[in-house]
């Protein structure tokens, strides 16, 4: 962040962020703390305080009662004293020193640490209002400040455009490599099978007389049917599954741990403020994209959509260092990382405003009105992109687009309902499932051979799909055979009725369904067992994995076999009264792709625990906005069931699992406790504080090794407990270290002074620290209730709050206290919060 000209130096008070005085000036001018216009900074200043006001977080620092000081002047005095020295030319800001920035990494965070939102907003203001500021001086200003104003949309912009491109670079090449499972193009190996098959106009899956494209029995010089070839390419899907499957666990293990798994509920808890360095960066961006393409293509039961929301967020973080405005300021890039989150759900769904929902509703914690333009703007641009690019040669950005023009029946909304109950059973069991597979695979030795697990679970995949012909296809082909309406193009057995098509262009007549249709329903009946089972063991093995395919497939096929189920009911029994109105006419009145959808969404919504995004997504999938009745059914049906079976969803499961610091704003807190009864230390036990200027710089170093606290409060003395402020461990060390290596005289005897005038000494020289104090903390009193604390941690994005008693510090409450507590209140294990 580029320094600001603000009046002070080594020896004055620092600058910090959020409310304003320059001393000398307003606080004893008497114009009701307004300062002239020449000496003010446009913050508004805090109220006027007497002498003995309670400490609070409000106003620029806080002035206290003094009888408890070691010294001999009154607190009148020691105002007077404290205003007229030698730094009564400072401005303070109170939260963040500016200044602070003469020390290399001041203001950033270290690993697995939680950001301070308010330090960071406050910060970012001050930034703003000083370019505002200066904006009027000169031409260069003037463009500084523009370059300032719209960076922002610059950034989403890059964020939206490589975006779609990778998002385009995956689809091609996760659709060539699952094809050369089954097959090759002799004269364009590059191509799929589709493409290879486009000069002989067989563009569809089910026909096998494209002479184009040869499979590997045919390679070696058998026939397509027979069972030497049907041995013959059960091996080489096996092979190709097993050595895709190996390469990408091997790539992720070597070079980028954190590409695996689905991404999002790390996403999560990125958004709500906390740093995981290098989840979002270049090399796990690299590995991700490409173990993705591999382990779709090994047949696993994964999906590439979820995975899409950690690449763009990946882009967006590496983006972000292109404008200083984000990349060093963790609470601004968060803005960015909420768009790029947008961008990554348009792209895997070609959906750009369920996009921008699925930000605002799962993943995102703080979402203000301008992060929700820039959203859209990005999931648009990514949108555009990759319909420019066409992967899949349809003119959409997804392979199982489909289009239905059949109103629905008023009484299909019970079954309706019940497949979003089906959907919410469905997703509890599954969740259930994976999650006790997850904790056994982290506390046992299988967690040690992630390769061999990788290597296990494909085979065992690889060998119980290819039978079953349902199962053996890729998943979003599937997913479009589940949703498609039977017609004369379709030859799938699901669709082998006793119908003749004597026009392309006349209605579908109702229809018996044949042995097959019952037959392929057998099948997709065990395709739905085999999904459900081997998704549970294959989400969370170390290779990119996403859940959102694999959810909409087990949705979709329930959906159709309840489909095809109520067809044949309004066939058999056309006469009932339900069915007298609209399926009167012959023509059939039921689409069981309709059912397929809505069975979709249903899964998916138990699982996730989505509703508005994700109906949004579904009716932009298949271009149905008549169909958002019965899809807002289904998905909250799913959503209640899923609720009273299971209280959260697959993501916060997982984040719950990996002991991460995520304070749900969902969640409310219904206990009765008090802030004295979750503060550390508790009642008589010694609380770490450092005094502000009593403590010599070996003091502040030994306190340092003793104990592990992120944070120190400072206080007035040892004696007196009163508040002055509170300093970060990180930016101790790294002012300790620098003041060492650059001022002349400091010792291990110098005196740590944060606050007052720096009185010269016959000892070694101060070292002056008010550049690093935050002065205006936030806190609360002993008294104050718990869902309040709570309230002020989720809403105000709060590290930790300071707990007093009439002024004087008692204890320190962290976000981990908090969640400690939650979980303790829940009947859950409090050690399950890893991390701070």
């Amino acid at each position: 962040m580029e320094r600001f000209p603000l009046k002070s130096s080594v020896s004055k008070m620092g600058t910090t962020y959020q409310s304003v005085y320059k001393k000398g000036t307003s606080a004893s001018n008497g114009r009701g703390g307004h300062m002239a216009e020449d000496d003010m900074v446009d913050i508004a200043p805090g109220p006027q305080r007497s002498a003995d006001t309670t400490p609070t977080s409000h106003g620029t620092f806080q002035l206290y009662e003094h009888s408890g000081r070691n010294s001999n002047a009154s607190a009148n005095s020691y105002i007077a004293q404290y205003f007229n020295s030698a730094a009564g030319d400072a401005v303070i800001f109170s939260g963040m020193q500016g200044d602070a920035d003469d020390i290399p990494g001041i203001g950033q965070y270290d690993d697995f640490h939680t950001i301070d939102w308010q330090r960071d907003i406050a910060r970012d203001r001050m930034r703003h209002r000083y370019i505002v500021k200066k904006r009027q001086d000169s031409i260069w200003d003037f463009i500084k400040g523009a370059h300032d104003a719209w960076s922002g949309w610059v950034c989403v912009l890059l964020v939206g455009v490589c975006t779609g491109v990778v998002a385009g670079v995956i689809d091609i090449g996760a659709s060539w490599m699952t094809d050369l499972k089954f097959g090759i193009c002799p004269q364009a190996f590059w191509f799929n099978r589709e493409q290879c098959c486009w000069s002989n106009d067989e563009i569809t899956f089910d026909h096998s007389n494209c002479s184009q494209w040869m499979t590997w029995p045919q390679l070696f010089g058998e026939s397509r049917d027979g069972a030497g070839a049907y041995i013959i390419s059960y091996l080489f899907y096996i092979v190709w599954a097993l050595l895709f499957a190996a390469l990408s666990a091997s790539l992720v293990r070597m070079f980028a741990p954190y590409a695996c798994g689905s991404g999002i509920p790390e996403i999560k808890t990125i958004l709500s403020g906390f740093i995981i360095r290098g989840y979002l960066g270049k090399w796990t961006l690299i590995i991700k994209v490409v173990g993705l393409i591999l382990s779709v293509s090994s047949g696993l039961s994964l999906g590439k959509e979820g995975p899409m929301v950690h690449i763009a967020s990946c882009l967006g973080n590496i983006l972000s260092y292109l404008f200083p405005k984000y990349g060093r300021n963790e609470a601004k890039k968060r803005e960015i990382l909420s768009a790029a989150a947008a961008a990554g759900v348009s792209v895997a769904f070609g959906a750009p405003i369920g996009g921008v929902l699925f930000s605002l509703e799962e993943v995102s914690y703080y979402f203000p009105l301008k992060t929700l333009w820039r959203s859209f703007f990005c999931a648009l641009i990514a949108a555009f992109i990759l319909r420019s690019i066409n992967p899949f040669g349809n003119e959409h950005s997804v392979l199982f687009f489909v289009e239905y023009n059949k109103p629905w029946i008023f009484f299909e909304l019970i079954p309706f309902v019940g497949l979003g109950i089906i959907g919410g059973v469905i997703a509890a069991i599954f969740i259930k499932a994976n999650i006790y597979w997850c904790r056994y695979r982290k506390y046992s030795k299988l967690g040690q051979y992630p390769v061999t697990e990788v290597l296990v679970v494909t085979l065992i995949t690889a060998v119980i799909a290819y039978p079953n012909p349902y199962t053996r296809m890729n998943t979003s082909q599937l997913i479009y055979l589940l949703f498609n309406q039977c017609g004369i193009s379709n030859s799938d057995p699901l669709c082998r009725y006793n119908r003749n098509f004597t026009d392309v262009n006349s209605a579908i007549e109702r229809a018996a369904a044949t042995p097959e249709v019952y037959n392929a329903m057998g099948l997709l009946f065990l395709a739905l067992v085999l999904k459900l089972v081997m998704t549970v063991f294959t989400f969370g093995i170390k290779v990119p994995c996403g859940l959102f395919i694999p959810s909409l497939a087990l949705g979709a096929i329930a959906g159709r076999i309840v489909g095809i189920g109520m067809e044949q009911l309004a066939y058999n029994y056309q006469n009932i009264w339900i069915f007298s109105g609209e399926c009167s006419t012959g023509d059939d009145c039921i689409t069981p792709g309709l059912y397929a959808m809505v069975g979709a969404a249903a899964v998916l919504g138990g699982v996730t625990r989505m509703t508005v995004s994700l109906v949004v997504i579904m009716f932009e999938l298949t271009g149905g906005v008549r169909y958002i009745v019965p899809l807002m059914a289904a998905a909250m049906a799913s959503k209640w069931v899923g609720d009273a079976l299971g209280r959260q969803g697959i993501y916060d499961a997982h984040i719950a699992l990996n002991g991460y610091p995520f304070l749900d704003s969902k969640d409310e807190f219904q206990h009765t406790s008090l802030a004295a009864d979750v503060m550390q230390p508790k009642r008589n036990e010694t609380l770490a504080v450092i005094t502000q200027d009593s403590m010599t710089v070996d003091d502040v170093e030994t306190l340092l090794k003793e104990t592990e606290h992120n944070g120190y409060p400072v206080v007035v003395s040892k004696e007196s407990q009163y508040l002055v402020g509170f300093v970060l461990r990180r930016d101790l060390n790294l002012a300790i270290a620098n003041a060492r290596r650059t001022l002349d005289g400091i010792t291990g005897q110098s005196l740590v002074v944060f606050a007052g005038p720096t009185a010269p000494s016959p000892g070694p020289p101060a070292l002056p620290l008010n550049r690093i104090l935050d002065m205006a903390p936030i806190t609360v009193t002993d008294q104050t209730p718990m869902e309040t604390v709570v309230d002020m941690f989720r809403k105000l994005g709060l590290r930790q709050t300071l707990v007093t008693h009439n002024g004087r510090l008692l204890g320190v409450i962290t976000k981990k206290d908090v969640l400690r507590h939650v979980k303790q209140m829940d009947n859950e294990d409090p050690n399950s919060v890893l991390f701070n």
